[in-house]
């Protein structure tokens, strides 16, 4: 029986949490993966993320110096994220980054069969990804700064 009382910080003391809190780490790792190759393109090919700003935001005129210290608050972001430090602020930041890049990509959902637009349907399980751990940041206790 799960105690359902609320009267002390969530513990992993129920083989329930154990597992819920290493499914929650393992997701938190892949989300990390998989936005960490953003984080390094902004470093590795700079121009990539001033046409992607272009493209996707309506943004020009990204420099090399300004996709650095966009790449360089998304690292200091995802490694927060991953060591679940500030959970609240570094969930909720992650969430809210991967809901923009996900929602501006809406014309390439109505179009899912042209050029390669069928790749950007992987978004929406990430952001539920996202989502859950942010929901469920509480539980997620393994391998996090409490």
């Amino acid at each position: 029986m799960i105690n359902t009382q609320v009267d002390r910080p969530t513990t992993l003391t129920t083989p329930l949490a154990q597992r819920v809190s290493l499914v929650l780490l393992i997701t938190r790792i892949g989300v990390f993966i998989a936005m960490m190759i953003w984080v390094l393109d902004k470093f590795i090919k700079p121009e990539h993320t001033a046409a992607v700003f272009e493209s996707f935001y309506g943004i020009g005129g990204i420099s090399v110096g300004i996709s650095y210290v966009l790449g360089a608050i998304q690292l200091a972001i995802m490694i927060a994220f991953l060591l679940g430090f500030q959970k609240t602020i570094s969930y909720g930041l992650v969430l809210f980054m991967h809901a923009a890049s996900t929602l501006v990509s809406f014309p390439r959902y109505l179009a899912p069969f042209e050029s390669s637009n069928i790749l950007f349907f992987a978004a929406w399980p990430m952001l539920a990804a996202c989502f859950a751990l942010f929901y469920l940041r509480d539980l997620d206790t393994r391998g996090t700064l409490q």
